[in-house]
C-alpha cells in the first residue's frame, strides 16, 4: 500500500541518528504489516536495515537475533544449531505459527513481530517458551534489557516509548538445551492463531523445571512455571489462576473458546513432555 502521507524516508547508519525519532515516525525493517494498511500520522519512516546488524549470533551462553533477523532466518537455524541445543525444531515450528506466505517470511522480521504485540506473534510465542529477553535501545542512551513476558503488557501495546527502539532478543542456552511441545490452533486451517502453546522440560543439569508458555488464545503472553513436570491437577489450577480478561476476543476466537482449548493443549503438551 502507498503510504502517501510520508515526506521523508531517513537510513540509519549510526544510534545517534535514532535520536531524531518523534511521535510523527515510524522505525522500518521488513515493513510488512507498516506497508499493509494506512498509517495516518506518520510522516517520516527511519530504516534501521542501515545499521548492518550481524542477524544471528551463536554464543556458549545462547542465541541473539537482531531485530531485524528475518522469520525465514529463523527458521533455518532449526537446521543449523549446535546439536545439543535440541530445541532447535522450535524455532521453525513457531515461524509456521505466523500465516504468511513465503515472501513475507523473507522480509518479516523478529522485531517487527514483538513490536506489533499481537496475541499471535508468532515471535512472541517463540520468545515466551524459551526465557527469551529483549535488549531496547532507549531514547536517552541507555540499554534496558527486560523478558518478553513483561515487554508485551497488553494486545498490541507494550513497554516501548517514543524514541525506543528494540535491537535484540535473546535466546538463553539452557532454554535450548531443553526438551520442547508445540501446539497450535485456529479456527480455520489458514486462519490466524487462535492458541499457541508451548511446554519446555529443561535438563536435570539446568534444574528439571516445567514451563508452558500461553500465547495466541491470551492478550499478552504467559509463562507457568514449574519446578518439575506438573500433576493434571496442578497444572489445572495454574490455568484457573490466569484472570477471565487475559483471555482474548476478536474475530479469530471467543474468550471461552481460547480458555477451553487452551487446557486441552496444555495437557497433550504435558502428556508428551512426562
Amino acid at each position: 500500500m502507498d503510504l502517501n502521507e510520508i515526506v521523508d524516508i531517513a537510513v540509519v547508519g549510526a544510534r545517534n541518528d535514532l535520536a531524531q525519532l518523534g511521535t510523527s515516525d515510524a522505525v522500518i525493517a521488513g515493513g510488512t504489516w507498516l506497508f499493509s494498511e494506512p498509517q495516518p500520522g506518520i510522516r517520516r519512516l527511519f530504516d534501521i536495515t542501515g545499521l548492518g546488524w550481524e542477524p544471528v549470533t551463536v554464543e556458549t551462553s545462547g542465541l541473539e537475533l537482531a531485530a531485524t533477523c528475518t522469520v525465514e532466518r529463523v527458521s533455518a537455524l532449526s537446521r543449523e544449531l549446535p546439536p545439543d541445543w535440541i530445541a532447535a525444531p522450535l524455532l521453525h515450528q513457531c515461524c509456521t505459527a505466523l500465516l504468511a506466505s513465503y515472501k513475507i517470511w523473507g522480509s518479516a522480521t523478529v522485531g517487527g513481530n514483538l513490536c506489533l504485540s499481537f496475541p499471535a506473534g508468532a515471535m512472541i510465542s517463540l520468545a515466551t517458551a524459551l526465557d527469551a529477553t529483549v535488549t531496547i535501545w532507549r531514547a536517552d542512551g541507555s540499554d534496558r534489557s527486560v523478558a518478553i513476558t513483561e515487554f508485551v503488557t497488553g494486545a498490541a501495546t507494550n513497554v516501548l516509548e517514543t524514541g525506543d527502539v528494540v535491537r535484540s532478543v535473546f535466546l538463553p542456552a539452557a532454554a535450548l538445551r531443553a526438551r520442547t511441545a508445540f501446539r497450535k490452533i485456529a479456527l480455520a486451517p489458514l486462519g490466524r492463531s487462535g492458541a499457541v502453546l508451548v511446554g519446555r522440560l529443561d535438563l536435570p543439569t539446568d534444574g528439571g523445571a516445567f514451563a508452558l508458555a500461553v500465547t495466541g488464545s491470551t492478550t499478552r503472553p504467559l509463562s507457568l512455571r514449574f519446578d518439575t513436570v506438573p500433576t493434571p491437577d496442578a497444572l489445572d489450577a495454574a490455568l484457573d489462576d490466569i484472570p477471565d480478561d487475559v483471555w482474548h476476543e476478536d474475530a479469530h476466537g471467543a474468550p471461552d473458546w481460547r480458555k477451553a482449548v487452551s487446557r486441552v493443549l496444555a495437557h497433550e503438551i504435558r502428556q508428551e513432555l512426562s
